[in-house]
């Protein structure tokens, strides 16, 4: 296929901010490189997984080839459509959170907040410009990476075709990530719909939104387009929002979402969508009822699929399902010994940071692990996340019912922040701290944190976990007061006070005398 197909990529809107990413993570004048000979490496799609591929094994020094190609847009999800557009509208939505709650700290402000939707979306738009040029085609091409822009496929087992070139390789990664998976109700389609790749699109508020799909994604917009001023309805086909998190920590975000007015409709089964004068009417079944809605735009926010199609994977003996992606074994090698894969294309952890972690990984079981020596495991990982709610949903480690199928016994200890100064005095005293240890032992195997800001402060828990660090040694670690962090050392603390059973206070007072 002729690169001049892919010189039309277009963002939209067409503005200042958009025509400076797209110079950036697909230039238009961009002219592919004269193929090498052979590569080391060539890496098939240029979001996060392929560009710190790329970046990783050209940045080492020891003059290795290395091809990158994208067919698209450099940077993937996170630049584009993901991480940073949906962080910088959350921050917006955030002021607008702060100002709702003004009052309780004694702030007097008018009653109507006015919410300028067109430029919260063009700040938005601004600051992907400005972060843009680090995953350009410019930078790697500096960075000593062949940067191809164009559609990539195996055209046999040691070579890939694009933009009707040849590339030779010793090892190929697949890194194509996932997209926003088609919803299958009937009518949709026609009426037309939003995903998290088209919905930062958007320069005009819609009055009426409806989001389907209960998650991470629904969830993180579904409260930020509210508070930007929309009227949002939030539909879910389980009983409860967010239900593969902590049903605790998930209670507190379905509070917050019912306080703030999001209407939510649980147990849902979708009927139909029909297009009608005043806008898009959704047709739905709740607890066995028949009920319907009309709003301005739908955004789908459930469900992703791996971006396999047009990779001639047959062609080279690589393994695939069109729902689960590209089949790997724990050190990210296919089913073809010479090709890798890494990020959303093959993993069950789609997070910008675990798509970077396995990037890593792939690096030094192609290039540093000769005859399979010295190998490092996916499963190896400890992988934390974060729901960016109003309070944050932060998680790492094991759940109890995970701990529980593995037949271990556990602990678990439970701070909740109104009994965190910090917290009080901030007005934030909803959330927790609630970590899992080994039962008769003070390792820690799990944690949940419900915070405003449960994504900064659960690197703390990960660290320890990472370095074998228990509850015994976290309880020594001195925290700057007052701090919600607090609250990770009080859970320490109480695993501390478990040890003071009789024999030992008896112990300890025998201590006193001598003393």
């Amino acid at each position: 296929m002729s690169n001049s197909e892919f010189q039309r990529v277009i963002v939209r809107p067409v503005d200042e901010y958009n025509q400076k990413l797209v110079s950036y993570v697909h230039p238009p004048n961009w002219v592919n490189p004269k193929p090498a000979d052979c590569y080391d490496l060539v890496v098939i799609g240029a979001g996060t997984a392929g560009l710190v591929v790329a970046a990783g094994a050209a940045g080492l020094g020891l003059g290795l080839k290395v091809a990158l190609i994208e067919k698209h847009l450099m940077g993937g999800d996170c630049l584009n459509v993901g991480c940073v557009p949906s962080k910088c509208v959350i921050r917006s939505a955030r002021v607008v959170g702060e100002i709702w709650s003004a009052k309780n700290f004694g702030v007097n402000i008018p009653q109507y907040v006015d919410v300028d939707f067109p430029a919260v979306m063009e700040r938005m738009r601004r600051l992907r410009a400005g972060i843009s040029h680090h995953d350009s085609a410019e930078r790697f091409q500096k960075l000593g990476v062949d940067v191809f822009l164009g559609s990539a496929g195996f055209a046999s087992n040691n070579t890939v075709e694009v933009d009707d070139k040849i590339l030779r390789f010793k090892k190929a990664v697949i890194a194509t990530g996932a997209r926003a998976a088609n919803l299958s109700i009937p009518g949709i389609e026609e009426a037309g719909y939003l995903t998290n790749e088209t919905v930062f699109s958007l320069i005009q508020r819609p009055q009426r939104l409806a989001v389907i799909g209960g998650g991470p994604i629904g969830c993180e917009l579904a409260q930020a387009f509210r508070r930007l001023g929309c009227e949002v309805i939030l539909f879910h086909r389980g009983s409860h929002i967010l239900n593969k998190e902590d049903a605790d920590a998930a209670e507190i975000v379905q509070n917050v979402f019912l306080k703030e007015k999001i209407r939510l409709v649980l147990n849902c089964q979708m009927q139909r969508v029909e297009k009608t004068s005043d806008g898009k009417k959704l047709y739905f079944r709740c607890n066995g009822k028949e009920d319907s809605v009309t709003v301005d735009e739908i955004l789908a926010g459930a469900g992703r699929v791996p971006n396999v199609e047009g990779l001639n994977l047959e062609t080279v003996g690589v393994e695939y399902d069109r729902r689960h992606g590209v089949k790997v074994n724990d050190y990210l090698q296919t089913t073809n010994p010479k090709i890798f894969a890494a990020g959303d294309i093959c993993m069950d952890w789609k997070f910008t940071h675990a798509a970077d972690a396995a990037a890593r990984i792939v690096i030094k079981n192609t290039l540093f692990s000769p005859f399979g020596l010295g190998r490092y495991k996916l499963s190896s990982l400890v992988m934390p996340w974060v729901t960016y709610t109003d309070p944050e949903i932060a998680h790492v480690g094991m759940y109890e019912q995970q701990a529980q199928q593995k037949g271990i016994e556990v602990n678990t200890i439970k701070i909740n922040f109104s009994g965190v100064d910090r917290a009080i005095a901030d007005g934030e005293e909803e959330g927790f701290v609630k970590i899992l240890h080994k039962k008769g032992s003070d390792e820690i195997l799990g944690a949940t944190i419900v915070a405003r800001h449960a994504g900064e402060m659960i690197s703390e828990v990960t660290t320890a976990i990472v370095n074998k660090i228990g509850l015994s040694k976290l309880s020594s670690v001195i925290h700057p007061y007052p701090t919600q962090a607090e609250g990770i050392k009080k859970a320490a603390d109480a695993y501390r006070r478990t040890l003071l059973t009789p024999k030992t206070k008896r112990f300890l007072g025998l201590l006193t005398k001598l003393s």
